[in-house]
């Protein structure tokens, strides 16, 4: 189990890749982050950027989301259709406080434990940690399952 957050998934579509494209691209928008303006949007699920067979997504949110998913999606082309490649991992900063905090709780559990003796507050640090671990994974998850709703609705899967 990797100690970071990710999910890979296959999807396949009787689609071609350019009817793929097309319709991600109907409910995705190339967002300008340093603009403000919520009416934007409106009928986007997806703010992202795609390519010719890729494409790099997240879900559109109204407040901050530490642990939204980034989903990576690479698109083939079969005779039949299209195969779609999806990795949901955290976006990198989130991932840069999830291991800073687990480290440092873990330090703090040590550190408590072993040098000032107080298990009390080793435990509570070991257990903040562990809580905000479970909490990244469960919350992460959570997201997942948003995503591959929409994912499925737009291939009719």
């Amino acid at each position: 189990m990797p100690f970071f957050p990710n999910h890979s998934e296959v999807l396949v579509s009787s689609w071609t890749k350019e009817e793929v494209l097309e319709r991600v691209d109907l409910v995705t928008r190339d967002a300008n982050f340093l603009e403000y303006e919520l009416e934007k949007n409106k009928g986007y699920q997806f703010n992202g950027t795609l390519g010719r067979d890729s494409f790099r997504l997240s879900l559109v949110i109204t407040k901050a989301d530490s642990f939204l998913p980034l989903i990576k999606g690479k698109l083939e082309s079969t005779p039949k259709g299209c195969i779609l490649f999806l990795h949901y991992s955290l976006f990198p900063g989130s991932v840069f406080f999830l291991g800073f905090w687990s480290v440092m709780t873990l330090i703090l559990a040590i550190f408590f434990a072993m040098v000032a003796g107080n298990f009390l507050f080793s435990g509570i640090s070991l257990a903040v940690g562990i809580g905000n671990y479970l909490f990244a994974w469960n919350h992460f998850k959570r997201k997942i399952k948003i995503s591959q709703e929409i994912f499925h609705e737009l291939l009719n899967l």
